[in-house]
C-alpha cells in the first residue's frame, strides 16, 4: 500500500467515529461539505465560552480578543492562497455569495449593452445565475464555452469565442465539482487577459485539494468556501485584485463598511471592510482560521498526494464493476468520481448506499448544463479527501456490489 494511504487523519474527525444504519460511516461527500476536525470544533467552542463578543467595534477586552482572532484568519487566508495583500481578502458568506458580490458590483459598474460574458458548460450554478441576472439588467450577451466528451473545456472553442466579441468577463471553474476535472486555468486566464477580459475563478473545489497561488494564476477574482476546507458553514472568501476591488461600489450597506454617514449620503471604507457590513459570522471566521492551521500543518502537498492515491485506488476498483461507468476521462482530476449505473436511477443507488452507511451525493450537483450534455438524469458522486482511507473504498465497493445485485 502506498505510504500516502497509511495515515490516521480520520481519527481527528469526531463525526467519522459513528455508525449509520448499523454500519461504520463511510463519508464520500466532501465535495459537498467536508467534515470538521476536533481542533476546529474546540476553537469555535472556545470563542463561545470565553470571547463571545462583536468585532471591529469594541474597546473592551472580549471585543479586542474576538477582533484579533477574527482578523488573524485574513492573514491565514492570504498565506494559504498567496495573495499580495491581506486587504485583497474579503470575508463573505460562501463562494456563492462571493460570486454574487462580484457580478452585482463589478459587473453592474463595468458591463454595458453588447458586452459578452463567457460561461463554460462545466460551471456550478453559482457561477452562472448571477451573471445571467446582470446580463439581463445590463443588456449583455452570454456565450457558452462547450465541453468535450472527456469532460474537458473545448480549448479551441474558448479561443474562438474570446476573439469574436468584446468579452469582458469569463466565468471559469478551476476544478469541476461534478466531474473532478482540473482545468488549465493559468493558460486560460492569460488568453482572457490578452483579449481584455477579466476572470472570475471558482476555486471551491481547488483550494481544498492542492496549492493555489494568486500571483502565479494572475486571476482577477477567486472564491471558495470554508466548509469545503474543514471549516464551518456560512463563511467564505473572495479574493480580488486591489485595482478591481477599489473600483467596485458596496454590495450591501450597514455598519462597519462606512467612513461617515449623514442622512443625505454616506462615504465608505476601503476594501475589505467596504464589502463586510454588519456583524459577521464571527465564530465561523475564527473557526476557519483554525481549519487553515490544521490543513497547513498537514501540508497541501501531502493532502494532494493522499487524495491522488485514493483516486487511483477507487478508480481502478470501480472500473472492474459491471454496469458501472465513470463519467468523463479528463487528463487531470481531483478525487471526484461521477458514476452512472446502467438501469439504476442515481437516487435509488444513493439511498441504497446510505442504508449501508455510505454517504454520497446524487443528482446534477448544481451543474445541470453539464449533466444534460451527457444526457443523464444525474450521477452518483463519490468525492474523496485526505481523511478517507482504503477501508472507506472497500466498504464503498462492497456496498455498490450489493446494490447492483439488489437492483438486478
Amino acid at each position: 500500500m502506498p505510504m500516502a494511504l497509511t495515515h490516521a487523519y480520520h481519527l481527528d474527525f469526531p463525526e467519522l467515529q459513528q455508525e449509520i444504519n448499523g454500519y461504520p460511516l463511510t463519508y464520500l461527500d466532501s465535495a459537498a461539505s467536508s467534515l470538521m476536525p476536533e481542533s476546529v470544533i474546540e476553537t469555535i467552542n472556545q470563542y463561545h465560552r470565553t470571547a463571545h463578543a462583536n468585532v471591529h467595534r469594541g474597546v473592551h477586552t472580549l471585543s479586542q480578543t474576538a477582533t484579533d482572532d477574527y482578523e488573524l484568519t485574513r492573514d491565514r487566508v492570504q498565506a494559504l492562497i498567496g495573495a499580495a495583500q491581506r486587504e485583497e481578502i474579503i470575508f463573505t458568506y460562501g463562494a456563492t455569495d462571493s460570486i454574487n458580490l462580484v457580478a452585482h458590483t463589478w459587473g453592474k459598474a463595468h458591463l454595458t449593452t453588447g458586452d459578452a460574458i463567457l460561461i463554460t458548460e462545466m460551471e456550478h450554478h453559482a457561477n452562472i445565475v448571477p451573471w445571467q441576472q446582470v446580463a439581463q439588467e445590463k443588456g449583455c450577451v452570454i456565450h457558452k464555452v462547450p465541453i468535450t466528451q472527456k469532460g474537458e473545456i473545448d480549448q479551441d472553442a474558448y479561443q474562438r469565442l474570446l476573439a469574436q466579441e468584446p468579452v469582458k468577463v469569463v466565468a471559469l471553474i478551476h476544478a469541476s465539482n461534478a466531474l473532478g476535472t482540473v482545468n488549465p486555468v493559468k493558460e486560460m486566464i492569460t488568453q482572457a487577459h490578452d483579449q481584455g477580459a477579466l476572470v472570475m475563478l471558482d476555486g471551491a473545489q481547488s483550494a481544498p485539494h492542492f496549492t493555489v497561488d494568486m500571483q502565479a494564476l494572475d486571476c482577477d477574482f477567486y472564491t471558495f468556501s470554508a466548509h469545503k476546507l474543514c471549516g464551518p458553514t456560512g463563511f467564505g472568501i473572495l479574493y480580488g485584485k486591489m485595482e478591481h476591488l477599489e473600483s467596485m461600489p458596496p454590495f450591501r450597506g450597514g455598519g462597519s463598511m462606512i467612513e461617515h454617514v449623514a442622512i443625505e449620503s454616506s462615504t465608505y471604507q476601503r476594501p475589505p471592510l467596504r464589502f463586510e457590513p454588519g456583524t459577521p459570522a464571527i465564530a465561523a471566521g475564527i473557526g476557519f482560521g483554525a481549519a487553515i492551521d490544521y490543513l497547513m500543518d498537514i501540508g497541501m502537498e501531502t493532502i494532494a498526494s493522499i487524495e491522488h492515491e485514493l483516486l487511483l485506488e477507487a478508480q481502478s476498483r470501480l472500473e472492474t464493476l459491471p454496469k458501472t461507468t465513470i463519467i468523463g476521462s479528463p487528463s487531470e482530476r481531483i478525487a471526484v468520481l461521477p458514476l452512472h449505473f446502467e438501469g439504476i436511477h442515481p437516487y435509488d443507488m444513493g439511498m441504497f448506499l446510505d442504508r449501508r452507511g455510505v454517504a454520497v451525493r446524487t443528482g446534477h450537483h448544481c451543474a445541470q448544463p453539464l449533466i444534460e450534455y451527457y444526457q443523464l438524469p444525474g450521477t452518483v458522486r463519490c468525492s474523496l479527501t485526505f481523511y478517507n482511507t482504503v477501508e472507506d473504498i472497500d466498504r464503498f465497493i462492497s456496498a455498490i456490489e450489493e446494490g447492483l445485485e439488489f437492483f438486478s
